[in-house]
């Protein structure tokens, strides 16, 4: 059976793999205090053209996500979100478990709007009661959203402006990172991503290393102690070297960039072929993931040799399912899963 389940079914990339084999026997310190991690911050900040940022690596995405905002957010404070963002659906309350509120806002197709996150605050602060409710500290999006959309350079630009006018912070979830940069309607840059967010990470987890998420301030704002507080959220790793070591060799050569346009390519060859049997998308994603809807008989025919992702329900007759490529998907396995279809 094949799957397309998700975008970390496999280990990690050969040449990942080979440079931990390679520096296995090299001692270094622990905490992060490493070489290794010393060299994969300033190849970071190289990449996204910001020598002002500072780099923390940490495990996987909802660690990074609940320890990033725990962070950044006083105690009084909550989290903006669209309505079907991950740390809104995903993360069995994980925001909310570190004692923060996630204020949902509407989403169209996975995405907020400037507008949107303008008329929540000023109908926040027009609200005589305010001291009494729950304040809007930060704005979360992610990059791309749980739809495989896109936003656009105009749309992130927009949010930006939006979040310095009422002086809070963007914050940017790149879990998927790579696959939305490597999409062919992706009008932004890694260097873009930099530009107009206060945080974000770089996802790689999903992108070719066994674990691993580089977290970025862009502006100077690293929260104080922050090495403190990852401890506090038991997530300091002591072995700091595992995550920068991937990270060192997914930028090397452009590594990351080349797989991630594999996975789209392969999500891409999937996505047409569908189109021409007949079956309706769900989202038009131009990214690693692809949502389809199907009736409930042909899901239980595809179930037998194909492994996929509940979405949805659809209707009494339907259900919205997901097919997700990644940087090891193989064409062949794509060319069986055509035929299936």
């Amino acid at each position: 059976m094949i799957s397309f389940e998700n975008d970390y079914l496999e280990g990690a990339h050969d040449n990942v793999l080979a440079q931990l084999v390679k520096t296995n026997m090299i001692q270094e310190s622990g905490y992060g205090m490493d070489n290794f991690t010393d060299r994969a911050k300033e190849k970071i900040k190289d990449v996204i053209d910001c020598p002002e940022a500072t780099v923390k690596f940490l495990v996987g995405g909802t660690q990074t996500n609940q320890i990033v905002i725990n962070s950044i957010l006083n105690s009084y404070e909550g989290v903006i979100a669209a309505d079907t963002g991950h740390i809104s659906t995903h993360e069995a309350g994980a925001i909310e478990f570190t004692g923060h509120k996630i204020l949902s806002i509407p989403s169209n197709e996975g995405k907020i709007t400037a507008k949107n996150v303008d008329n929540l605050i000023r109908d926040f602060y027009n609200d005589k009661n305010y001291e009494h409710r729950v304040f809007p500290g930060m704005v979360y999006i992610s990059y791309p959203t749980e739809y495989g959309t896109l936003y656009s350079r105009e749309e992130l630009i927009a949010l930006s402006n939006m979040c310095k006018k009422h002086d809070i912070p963007l914050y940017l979830d790149g879990a998927r990172l790579g696959y939305g940069l490597a999409s062919h309607e992706s009008d932004l840059t890694i260097k873009d991503i930099a530009k107009y967010c206060d945080v974000f990470y770089i996802g790689g987890t999903k992108i070719g290393g066994l674990c691993g998420e580089a977290v970025v301030f862009t502006n100077n704002n690293e929260p104080n102690h922050f090495t403190t507080l990852i401890k506090q959220h038991g997530a300091l790793l002591a072995k700091g070297r595992l995550v920068s070591i991937q990270f060192l060799e997914l930028f090397n050569n452009n590594l990351y960039f080349e797989i991630s346009r594999h996975a789209v390519n392969m999500a891409l060859k999937i996505k047409n072929a569908l189109l021409e049997k007949g079956y309706k998308l769900y989202f038009d994603s131009p990214t690693n993931q692809q949502f389809i809807v199907v009736n409930n008989s042909k899901l239980k025919q595809l179930q037998e040799k194909i492994k996929f992702s509940f979405w949805e329900k659809y209707d009494d007759e339907n259900t919205v399912i997901r097919f997700a490529t990644s940087w090891a998907t193989k064409e062949e396995n794509v060319d069986l899963l055509i035929d299936l279809l």
